[in-house]
């Protein structure tokens, strides 16, 4: 098995010791060169050819979102990002970047990074790269008028999710039925995400917090490193738990927990729509989902940056239909007017 080429860039001479000397020490990973800024990546993207880049978001000079936004449209080196707590990193994502790793900051501890790290720069040299999007942005979708119909919406992402969340989001209504949102990410980037999504999308959008209410208009971002779950009131009514627990398929939060959940104890209509991302987590879950009669959604192998997730839920018989990123939302909304006529 030939080994994954690596270019390490950053500024920093103490970060890049930190890098190279980690990934060298997995058996399939080579570090091929290292570039101490904008210009000398590009450089050695060129010369060395690598087969995933591992990047610095803050830079001087050119930042580490330009770099991507002039070079990947041109040479798509697969790239991970290593950031510090930075709203920036969406921006990153945005123009191209696979994934993203957060900068040790004393909460865990310098090998915990590293597996981190090595673990997305493997996924991350089977992925598929995609530039910014600068297609217009699509016009809001027009009201549902459900009514008091309720539905619950789950939807799970996990590598590439960040943007492809964004795609389907973006292109909802307002009036959106309650939705829950699992996208696997290191601690407190959740709820600039959700911060992110609320200022792009035309619903409401936040981080979940233990026992809110799922309700029209409102979509809930599981929390980092929280087990995210829908619950049910005596009342009829559902809510978030947000709660410490185990790592349900290797992740916390986990999609399979959530869709789990749904499947256990929602007794409304559901949809379950499971995104990009690499492994198995919310397969099954959305199986048993689909099994209680809801209708499910799989993004499709074209426009996943990794097929991995949706692919295991279609090969299980897991999804209803399957629809490339940019018409996800159209399915979901589709199948919701379907149901409010009916």
């Amino acid at each position: 098995m030939a080994k994954i080429r690596v270019l390490v860039v950053d500024d920093s001479l103490v970060a890049r010791g930190v890098l190279i000397e980690g990934l060298k020490r997995h058996p399939n990973i080579e570090v091929v060169g290292f570039a101490i800024n904008a210009l000398d990546a590009k450089q050695k993207v060129l010369r060395l050819r690598p087969d995933v880049m591992t990047c610095d978001v803050q830079m001087p000079g050119m930042s580490g979102i330009d770099f991507l936004k002039e070079l990947l449209p041109q040479y798509p080196v697969p790239t991970v990002l290593v950031s510090s707590l930075n709203l920036g990193v969406f921006d990153a994502l945005h123009a191209g970047a696979v994934d993203f790793v957060r900068k040790p900051d004393g909460t865990e501890s310098r090998e915990q990074f590293i597996q981190a790290l090595t673990a997305k720069v493997i996924i991350a040299a089977k992925a598929r790269v995609r530039g910014g999007r600068s297609a217009p942005e699509p016009a809001p979708a027009p009201a549902l008028q459900l009514g008091r119909s309720r539905i619950i919406v789950g939807l799970g992402a996990s590598t590439g999710g960040t943007e492809a969340t964004l795609e389907v989001m973006k292109r909802l209504p307002p009036d959106i039925p309650g939705m829950v949102i699992v996208q696997h990410m290191p601690t407190g980037f959740t709820q600039m995400y959700a911060e992110r999504l609320n200022r792009l999308c035309s619903m409401e959008v936040r981080e979940a917090k233990n026992g809110d209410e799922i309700r029209p208009g409102l979509a809930l971002v599981a929390p980092a490193d929280l087990q995210c779950r829908v619950q049910r009131t005596a009342a009829g009514g559902y809510f978030v738990s947000c709660t410490p627990g185990d790592k349900v398929s290797g992740h916390r939060p986990s999609v399979d927990a959530l869709f789990d959940s749904m499947a256990e104890n929602v007794r409304c209509p559901m949809v379950g729509i499971i995104m990009t991302g690499m492994g198995a987590d919310g397969a099954k879950g959305l199986l048993k989902m689909r099994q209680k009669g809801a209708f499910t959604i799989g993004q499709d192998e074209k426009s996943s940056v990794v097929y991995g997730m949706p692919g295991v839920a279609k090969k299980l018989g897991a999804v209803c239909e399957q629809a490339s990123c940019d018409q996800v939302a159209g399915v979901l909304l589709r199948h919701l007017k379907t149901r409010a006529r009916g």
